[in-house]
C-alpha cells in the first residue's frame, strides 16, 4: 500500500527513534471467507468478532510511542499496533470532537445532519441525532450484538437524545464535551456522570473510573455469550490538565469552564496519556483473561488532531484547524484471527470508514436508505484488494476554513487565503503551489464547491470553536468570526 505521503511522514518519524513495523505490501493475510461471516438476519452466528472501539479525546498524531512520540511510553496502545495494523494516513472527519463523533456513529459526512454543524456541540445545544437515523451501535444491536458505551457521548445532552436512545443497550459516562477529572462536572459546572439515564456520584479520577467500568463491561459481555460492541471513549487527554495527583488544580478551577489557559505542562500531558494507556492495558488484559482476544477487533484512534500540548509532527496545525495537524490522527486496528500483526497501511482512511468496516466484519450492512460516505476497509486490510486513492472533504466555520484532499494534493482555504499543497512531499504545508499549478488548484476548488453544495449549508447560529492570539501565543492574529455563541459557563470572546 505504498504512498509517498506516508513515506514522507514515516521518514520524519524515523528520525525520532521510530521502529517501522512490517508493511502489508506483498504479504498474505488470512481471508474473511471460509464460513466465518455472520448471517444477515439479525441472529447470532458463530465466528462474529467482538468489537472494542477505543477513542481518545484530542490526541495528536504523534502522541503515542508507536507513532513516534519519544518522551513517553504507551506500551498498551503499542500492543494494539504490534498485534494489528497501524494507519499512517488516517484522518478525522472534523477538527473538533462531536462533529467527528457524528460521522463515526452514522458513517456519513457530519454536514448531512444539523448536529454535525455544531463545532462542537455546546451545552446550549438541545438537539441530537435524529431518532430515525441508523447508527453503528443500533445496526450492530439489530444484528444480535450487545452494545455498551463507557465514557464520552457528546451527541446530545438531554435524555431523549442520549446513547440509550441511539443504539446502546448500556451507558456509563458523561454526556457533554468534557468533565473535570475529579469533580466530574462539565463546563457549565453541573454534575455530568451517568449510569444509563440516571445521574450518579462516584469518587475517583475519571480515567480510572472509565477503565474500571470497561473491564467490568468486558466481563459481563463475555459471560453473556453474545458478540458485543464496547465503545470505550475516554475524556483523556482533553483539558482540564489534571493528573491523578492534581486534585488541588481541580479545586482551583472549580466553577470555571475548565479551560484554564494558565494550566498544564508537557509533563502533565504525558501523565494524562500514560494513565489512559494503563487503563487500555487493563481492558486488553481482560480480553485475554476471558479467552476472547483472538476474536475481538480492537480499534484505537482519536476524534481530531492534537490540542495545546500535543505532538502533531510531522504536520503543522492543531484542533479547530484544517491543517494536517488538526485532522491527522493515530488509528490502529487489531483482529488476531483475521488481520496481520505488526503491519503498516498507507491506505488513506477517515473516521466514517469505521461504520461500513465494522458492519462488514459483523456480517451486517449499512441501511440502504442512509448509504455510508465511507468505505469498507477489510478487503484492503486482508490483502484481498489493493489500496485505493481517496478524496476527502472538510468545512469548518471558524476562520472560514475549507479543505479537500485528492490523492497527494490538498486544497485549503483559511479566511481569504487559499492554498494548494502536495502533502506527500510537503507534510508541513509550507509550499503553496496555487500559482505554480493553477489547473490543479482550480479543479480542486471547483470540486470542493460542488461537494459543499450537496451538504447542509453552514448556519451562523451554530457554535464554532477556535483560538485567538490572546489565548494562545502561536495563534497571533487569529480571529474568531462574530457573533459566536458562547457555551454555557464560558465568557464570550
Amino acid at each position: 500500500m505504498g504512498s509517498a505521503a506516508a513515506g514522507a511522514a514515516a521518514s520524519a518519524l524515523a528520525g525520532r527513534g521510530e521502529t517501522r513495523a512490517a508493511s502489508l505490501d506483498g504479504g498474505s493475510a488470512a481471508s474473511l471467507d471460509g464460513g466465518s461471516a455472520a448471517s444477515l438476519d439479525g441472529r447470532p452466528a458463530a465466528g462474529r468478532p467482538n468489537i472494542v472501539f477505543i477513542m481518545a479525546d484530542d490526541l495528536g498524531y504523534a502522541d503515542v510511542a508507536c507513532y513516534g512520540r519519544p518522551d513517553l511510553a504507551t506500551p498498551h496502545v503499542d500492543r494494539i499496533a504490534a498485534r494489528g495494523v497501524r494507519f499512517t494516513q488516517a484522518y478525522a472527519n472534523s477538527a473538533v470532537c462531536s462533529a467527528t463523533r457524528t460521522a463515526l456513529i452514522t458513517g456519513r459526512y457530519q454536514y448531512r445532519l444539523p448536529i454535525g454543524l455544531e463545532e462542537p456541540v455546546s451545552t446550549r445545544f438541545t438537539g441530537g441525532l435524529p431518532a430515525d437515523h441508523p447508527t453503528l451501535p443500533g445496526l450492530l444491536r439489530g444484528a444480535g450484538y450487545r452494545t455498551t458505551l463507557i465514557g464520552k457521548w457528546h451527541l446530545g445532552s438531554v435524555v431523549e437524545h442520549g446513547p440509550l436512545q441511539r443504539g446502546y443497550d448500556r451507558f456509563w459516562g458523561f454526556r457533554g464535551g468534557t468533565i473535570d477529572y475529579f469533580s466530574h462536572r462539565g463546563t457549565d459546572g453541573r454534575p455530568d456522570l451517568w449510569d444509563g439515564d440516571v445521574r450518579v456520584d462516584e469518587v475517583g479520577y475519571a480515567t480510572h473510573l472509565i477503565g474500571r467500568r470497561a473491564v467490568e463491561a468486558v466481563g459481563q459481555a463475555a459471560a453473556s455469550g453474545r458478540p458485543f460492541l464496547l465503545s470505550l471513549h475516554f475524556n483523556a487527554p482533553h483539558w482540564p490538565w489534571e493528573t491523578p495527583d492534581d486534585e488541588p488544580e481541580s479545586r482551583r478551577i472549580a466553577g470555571s469552564n475548565l479551560r484554564h489557559f494558565d494550566g498544564g505542562t508537557q509533563a502533565t500531558y504525558r501523565r494524562i496519556v500514560a494513565e489512559m494507556d494503563a487503563q487500555i492495558g487493563r481492558v486488553l488484559d481482560a480480553l485475554e483473561a476471558h479467552g476472547i482476544a483472538q476474536d475481538t477487533i480492537v480499534v484505537f484512534t482519536s476524534d481530531n488532531g492534537g490540542e495545546r500540548f500535543s505532538d502533531t509532527w510531522p504536520f503543522t496545525g492543531r484542533k479547530t484547524e484544517l491543517l494536517e495537524g488538526g485532522l491527522r490522527i493515530p488509528a490502529l486496528v487489531s483482529w488476531p484471527r483475521r488481520l496481520p500483526a505488526g503491519a503498516v497501511s498507507d491506505q488513506p482512511m477517515i473516521s466514517m470508514d469505521w461504520l461500513p468496516t465494522l458492519l462488514a466484519a459483523a456480517g451486517a450492512r449499512p441501511d440502504p436508505a442512509y448509504p455510508s460516505d465511507g468505505i469498507d476497509l477489510l478487503p484492503i486490510l486482508t490483502g484481498e484488494a489493493p489500496a485505493r486513492p481517496r478524496t476527502f472533504f472538510w468545512r469548518y466555520r471558524a476562520n472560514g476554513q475549507a479543505a479537500m484532499r485528492d490523492g497527494d494534493l490538498k486544497y485549503l482555504r483559511i479566511r481569504d487565503n487559499t492554498f494548494l499543497f502536495d502533502v506527500a512531499a510537503d507534510p508541513l504545508e509550507r509550499a503553496n503551489l496555487r500559482a505554480r499549478r493553477p489547473a490543479d488548484f482550480a479543479r480542486l476548488e471547483a470540486a470542493w464547491r460542488d461537494w459543499s453544495a450537496t451538504m447542509l449549508p453552514e448556519r451562523p447560529e451554530s457554535f464554532t470553536e477556535s483560538y485567538t492570539g490572546a489565548q494562545l501565543a502561536d495563534h497571533y492574529g487569529a480571529q474568531v468570526p462574530l457573533p459566536r455563541p458562547a457555551a454555557a459557563g464560558e465568557a464570550p470572546p
